[in-house]
């Protein structure tokens, strides 16, 4: 296998967690704002932080209202990690790895592409917004459903698997780290919280789907911050949760060769979040936990980057390639 060829399968990967995360995101932000008073001083510029283009949309936009973040966010090619731009990014990858990845799923991806942006160009309204949002959210869970079905457990296939749960952890540690910044304040005396904060932390939980499987696991009265994270960032069995997660991206590399450098990396992150004391982060360290924990996802992404898509890690791919090819040699 081409690290070219490598490299795009991933970022295929990342692109489509990525549309459809975000597409989460938006739709549990505007059940939360409808739920919550009107003095409530949040509202659609969280969103424009939890994607990290603040920047970016203030630069085109003057005021964070709903319809331009929306928009910006939806279907704003500006943006390069808008749903429509994730989709673009993610057809073209796989446009140019059709060899390796199963018919069927180069067709949905390119028919859910098509659709998004046919819905983009009729206009982004509230009307339609939800459409457009279910449409790319069960499109993508389509997709990881074919692949799943149809696709050799071989070097394609992992790589697929770890762009998706390293986008996946990623975007986890951004909502945790935005959404939970005003929950914090006075955790220790619930009276001073603000009223409206069991249905912030659901909506927390809800923007990564999580909501139901807390309360079927964690079992306790009301939905607590403390608990929030802690089932968030260290539980190893629900699959937006970041141990999930990074186990995930260790079982792919422990099947790919010249693993020792991301493998490390990874190590020493699933440490810092396994051993986190959630207590602490609670009471003052969360937003510096977040931090290290994003510079440690840049990290292992480097690291793969260097082992196996770079000009240098043409040998690692050669390795991939032959012992696929032994793989399918024997089940022939």
């Amino acid at each position: 296998m081409l690290s070219r060829v490598a490299k795009n399968i991933y970022w295929m990967a990342r692109y489509i967690e990525r549309a459809e995360d975000t597409a989460r995101l938006i739709n549990v932000n505007t059940h939360l704002l409808l739920d919550s008073p009107r003095s409530t001083s949040f509202g659609w510029d969280s969103l424009i932080v939890i994607m990290g283009n603040t920047e970016l949309f203030y630069a085109n936009y003057n005021d964070a209202n709903e319809r331009n973040v929306t928009k910006f966010l939806i279907g704003d090619e500006k943006n390069f990690s808008s749903i429509l731009s994730s989709l673009a990014a993610a057809r073209e990858n796989m446009r140019t790895t059709r060899d390796v990845i199963p018919t069927e799923a180069w067709e949905h991806l390119n028919d859910l592409y098509l659709q998004v942006k046919n819905k983009v160009s009729s206009g982004i309204t509230k009307r339609n917004r939800y459409d457009i949002l279910k449409t790319v959210i069960s499109g993508s869970q389509q997709f990881v459903g074919i692949t799943a079905g149809s696709s050799s457990r071989d070097a394609t296939y992992n790589l697929m698997r770890m762009g998706r749960f390293l986008e996946r952890a990623d975007m986890t540690s951004r909502i945790l780290d935005v959404r939970s910044a005003n929950l914090l304040i006075n955790h220790d005396n619930i009276s001073n919280l603000a009223p409206f904060a069991h249905i912030q932390w659901m909506s927390v939980l809800k923007s990564l789907t999580a909501y139901q499987s807390y309360r079927q696991h964690v079992r306790l009265r009301g939905v607590k911050g403390e608990d929030v994270l802690r089932y968030l960032l260290q539980d190893n069995q629900f699959p937006r949760a970041v141990t999930y997660c990074l186990s995930l991206v260790q079982q792919c590399l422990d099947s790919l060769p010249k693993n020792d450098m991301p493998l490390r990396s990874l190590a020493r992150l699933e440490r810092q979040v396994k051993e986190a004391d959630v207590h602490e982060l609670v009471n003052a360290g969360l937003h510096k936990f977040i931090d290290e924990l994003q510079v440690g996802l840049a990290l292992v992404n480097d690291h793969i980057n260097t082992t196996y898509f770079s000009i240098d890690s043409a040998p690692a791919m050669k390795t991939v390639q032959s012992q696929t090819q032994k793989q399918v040699q024997n089940t022939v």
